[in-house]
């Protein structure tokens, strides 16, 4: 994509400022690394930072048959959520594989906000709508809102100086709409895409610069810093996290990226039983985490090769694991592979690797 057609974040300029990196991603100029990876990486792992993930789409969807709708186009089962609970699913496609997986809020009985990914906001929007048939108003309020993820341990301290919403009390996968640093109908969500613990605050555009200005006042005793996205892709890779065109796509069945547990028969939707069937069946391939053994760095697209030199599968996510010191990914394998021996073929060596359990950490 060309630089110009680039969009930009709302604190775009102020990223700059920071001296941050800013490279182009899922359609925006995004800012990947300010200082160091390893450093931006422990930071989090052992303090708090901030992400800037604005360039996520945020969908709100109003109706009395609106849990109807999600239920069809959502492969989880939204039935289970009470007001304020998040759930992570994906959208099923016409052939068997995904269109993005996302968050699933409940607001109340009759309203709902969907989170997708930056890169398919308008693909999401486009193939949610198609199906609507259910007469649920549709709102795209992408571009009102940034979105600053507080993560790592120290992430509840820094912010509960700025909000009346007890933090303690809001488990994982929950959101709370309150006040927070003087602004009203913030939406406080304890996600994350890090496994480091911390909160998601959605903020309207015009008050974002006075948030991060908050936010870094607040954690400025934990040493707070500004988080690349380059972190963000080490950090999610040790949790084993999945992160949409690369580890799942259009091809890949939820089944066999191990989501099954995002996948409920219990009720109808999008290609049912096309995913039944490989459920029932068995997937021929499935997604397995691995470490290396032998020096070497695993990278997206390299081939995954058996004991005999055969390749069996291929790396979608892989990283220098700033925790662990060794390389980590993520790759499909064919499930007729047995045991945990492999090598990644890494400029034309097998560079030999264990599948290991996931997450790596």
């Amino acid at each position: 994509m060309e630089e110009t057609n680039l969009q930009q974040v709302h604190l775009n300029d102020l990223h700059v400022s920071l001296g941050a990196k800013m490279v182009p991603f899922a359609g925006f100029n995004m800012p990947v690394l300010y200082t160091n990876l390893i450093e931006e990486h422990l930071c989090v792992r052992n303090s708090v930072g901030v992400f800037d993930v604005s360039h996520m789409g945020e969908f709100f969807l109003k109706g009395d048959r609106v849990l109807d709708f999600i239920q069809y186009v959502t492969s989880n089962d939204a039935s289970k959520l009470v007001d304020g609970k998040v759930q992570y699913s994906c959208l099923p496609n016409n052939e068997g594989g995904i269109v993005d997986d996302l968050l699933v809020y409940r607001v109340n009985e009759t309203e709902y906000i969907l989170v997708v990914n930056a890169s398919n906001i308008e693909k999401d929007w486009n193939w949610i709508s198609s199906h609507n048939t259910f007469g649920v108003e549709m709102v795209n309020r992408s571009d009102e809102y940034s979105l600053l993820a507080v993560q790592g341990p120290k992430a509840i301290l820094a912010l509960q100086k700025l909000t009346s919403v007890t933090l303690v009390d809001m488990p994982y996968y929950t959101f709370k709409i309150g006040e927070m640093a003087g602004f009203s109908d913030i939406i406080i969500s304890n996600t994350g895409y890090t496994g480091a613990g911390g909160f998601e605050i959605y903020v309207k555009n015009e008050n974002a610069l006075a948030m991060w200005n908050a936010i870094f006042e607040a954690g400025a005793e934990f040493d707070i810093k500004p988080i690349g996205l380059g972190a963000r892709d080490t950090l999610r890779t040790e949790k084993g996290y999945c992160l949409y065109g690369h580890d799942i796509d259009d091809t890949t069945s939820p089944i066999e990226a191990g989501l099954g547990w995002i996948t409920s028969f219990n009720k109808d939707f999008i290609r049912r039983d096309h995913h039944a069937a490989i459920k029932a069946n068995g997937p021929s391939k499935k997604l397995v985490g691995f470490e290396m053994i032998e020096r070497g760095i695993p990278r997206q697209h390299y081939p995954i090769l058996n004991a005999a030199g055969e390749t069996i599968g291929e790396v979608t996510s892989g990283t220098q694991s700033p925790s662990l010191s060794k390389g980590i990914g993520m790759g499909y394998v064919s499930t007729k592979h047995t045991g945990t021996e492999i090598f990644i073929s890494i400029r034309d060596k097998a560079i030999k690797a264990e599948i290991v359990k996931l997450p790596f950490l």
